[in-house]
């Protein structure tokens, strides 16, 4: 597969680059990166090169970025995604249950997608809500005081 930026998803990388000066150019990677995950759901490893020209950069400085944040993905996720966090707060307050429940509940491990695209789950180092440990990301939205019973009513309230 050929990943291509669209030409509104240039637009808005150029529009990016009039925000820093240009010998500062490299500072527009974390937004650019944005944009991509953006237009295709993942940063696909095709077109890393072309970020990393794009600011100035080895490309293995767009690995390296790609590899620490973990909200940028590096492979196609479900339709929904759910990230649970592992960190410490969350590990404390009962993380592994939580995503052993889900795992059973969607017949798919941390790391896969069902077979159907509909789920993905991972785990994530930290979402920085400790103080509602345990917790999750499903999409964009973060969800909190996690319990079977509440992974419950999410899933049956997914369409």
């Amino acid at each position: 597969m050929s990943a291509k930026l669209s030409q509104a998803a240039r637009d808005r990388i150029a529009e990016l680059f009039t925000h820093y000066p240009p010998e500062h150019k490299r500072a527009a990677l974390l937004p650019i990166l944005h944009v991509v995950q953006e237009e295709i759901g993942y940063i696909p490893v095709e077109l890393e090169e072309e970020i990393a020209g794009l600011v100035g950069v080895p490309v293995v400085k767009v690995k390296e970025v790609l590899s620490f944040y973990t909200w940028f993905r590096q492979q196609p996720v479900g339709k929904y995604h759910f990230q649970v966090c592992r960190t410490l707060s969350c590990s404390l307050r009962g993380h592994r249950e939580i995503l052993a429940y889900l795992e059973n509940k969607l017949g798919i491990k941390a790391g896969e997608t069902s077979a159907d695209g509909r789920y993905t789950i991972s785990t994530v180092e930290c979402l920085a809500s400790c103080e509602t440990a345990p917790m999750m990301q499903l999409n964009e939205k973060y969800i909190d005081h996690l319990t079977p019973e509440k992974i419950d009513e999410i899933l049956a309230g997914l369409p």
